[in-house]
């Protein structure tokens, strides 16, 4: 399988328009950013223009859409514009904001991925990161009779069924199975209403930014003309009416299960706030923006356990210097890859290698811009964890550790001088007749650059 490389933009664009509520005239300048940048915000409108990470933890306001915060600065009703970056596979970007809010356009994602196929993507030279749903995730709300469940799959998949009880809003659902398809067959989906809910909106000054083209309004009750006519006033239409269907007449439908669509939307623009794509089959019944960040929290409560970086003190004295490791594994310089054994116990070991500058293979690999060799890396944690499965017999200089079998090898980001490598081992099963099969994650920092599971055996030393 070909890898998956990070995107970003190839060079900036503006989008205007009015804010939903505030109505104010807003500017969102999309920028390209490096690879690991994720999704951020910046409000040019205020002093030393504060960022704002968008991240489910950020997530403070679900009420009238999904707002995020950071050190007491918002950004209000971001759905929209995270959809169409998540829609178009981007990972990487810079949004300058000068508004407390994005604008509402016409209430899809249309106009962000119109900007975005103009101006094309950027490729850049990390791996994709994907989170990968292994055991079933469910999120319930049994008073409201919403549920999402997270089912494994090999790509990303995304169902929806939404039921309002409303003999103008019947049972209606929606399905994505290619990510590919959405710019064409989803972000044209428009945000929808009911009528008694635009008019608690417009009592309760909001919605100043509001035309009665940038939502579908569904009219659910017997309306008298004045209050058409006093509708009509508040949009600044000659006049307005109601359709057979229950629809007022401002909008034709793109599909008949546009709101159904338009929920999937709002989904896949709520799950960005985890950081980072998923490979699994999302299935939601009556979602929203309360359930969906509920929804993310939970899966980024399992990425957060998944990948839990290992507490080390790298001044702390170490378990094994060198010159023990030395006295546990045959292997010498240049080929001793292991500096430190930090921690260990009966199922795991953490160990570090400094990366510097003197590694022979920096002669050659590459001389211009030295990165260490993946198969290094892979061996280097092998040996970690072949001191793990040593430190059980009582003479292990007389043993030497063999690869059996290595798989799911993921390599998520460059190592280069200057880096601690941290190797966390943890064993899948007990150590049977010499069998160690280990999970194995390498970080730098607090970012993942390798992953991999391996299988081996210890052999006494003819």
């Amino acid at each position: 399988m070909n890898n998956v490389y990070q995107k970003t933009l190839k060079e900036p664009f503006t989008i205007k328009g009015a804010g939903l509520h505030t109505g104010e005239n807003v500017n969102m300048t999309f920028i390209p950013a490096e690879p690991n940048h994720g999704f951020v915000f910046k409000r040019i409108d205020l002093p030393d223009q504060p960022k704002i990470v968008v991240d489910v933890d950020n997530v403070f306001d679900t009420s009238r859409g999904t707002s995020i915060k950071q050190n007491n600065i918002e950004v209000r009703t971001i759905e929209h514009a995270m959809a169409a970056l998540v829609g178009m596979q981007i990972d990487n970007v810079l949004i300058e904001i000068d508004c407390i809010e994005t604008p509402i356009l016409d209430g899809s994602s249309r106009l962000y991925i119109e900007a975005i196929e103009k101006v094309g993507l950027q490729e850049q030279e990390v791996e994709k990161e994907y989170f990968e749903i292994k055991n079933i995730i469910t999120f319930r709300d049994e008073e409201k009779k919403v549920e999402l469940i997270a089912i494994p799959a090999d790509d990303f998949r995304i169902s929806v069924m939404v039921d309002y009880d409303s003999e103008v809003l019947r049972n209606q659902h929606a399905s994505l199975y290619d990510i590919n398809d959405f710019s064409k067959e989803f972000s044209k989906c428009r945000t929808f209403v009911f009528l008694h809910e635009l008019e608690y909106l417009i009592k309760n000054n909001l919605v100043k930014g509001g035309d009665i083209n940038n939502a579908i309004v569904f009219v659910d009750r017997l309306v008298e003309e004045n209050e058409l006519q006093r509708l009509a006033k508040f949009f600044k239409r000659p006049e307005i009416k109601v359709r057979e269907q229950g629809i007022l007449n401002n909008v034709e439908l793109h599909y008949n299960n546009e709101p159904a669509r338009h929920k999937l939307l709002d989904l896949i623009g709520d799950l960005a706030t985890i950081g980072m794509p998923i490979k699994g089959h999302i299935i939601a019944i009556r979602p929203g923006h309360k359930s969906n960040i509920e929804f993310a929290k939970l899966i980024k409560k399992q990425i957060k356990q998944i990948r839990k970086v290992p507490q080390v003190d790298v001044t702390a004295n170490p378990i094994y210097d060198i010159n023990d490791i030395k006295k546990m594994l045959p292997h010498r310089p240049p080929f001793l890859l292991v500096d430190k054994i930090m921690k260990m116990s009966n199922k795991s070991i953490v160990g570090l290698k400094n990366v510097t500058m003197n590694e022979p293979f920096f002669v050659g690999h590459f001389p211009d811009e030295p990165v260490m060799p993946g198969v290094l890396q892979i061996e280097a944690m092998a040996q970690c964890g072949g001191i793990l499965v040593l430190s059980t017999i009582p003479d292990p200089e007389n043993y030497a550790t063999y690869f059996m079998k290595i798989t799911d090898v993921k390599f998520r980001q460059k190592v280069v001088p200057g880096d601690t490598l941290i190797f966390q081992l943890d064993l899948l099963s007990p150590i049977r007749r010499g069998l160690c099969h280990m999970k194995g994650t390498a970080f730098v920092g607090n970012k993942v650059v390798m992953e991999a599971e391996l299988l081996a055996q210890i052999s006494k030393i003819k």
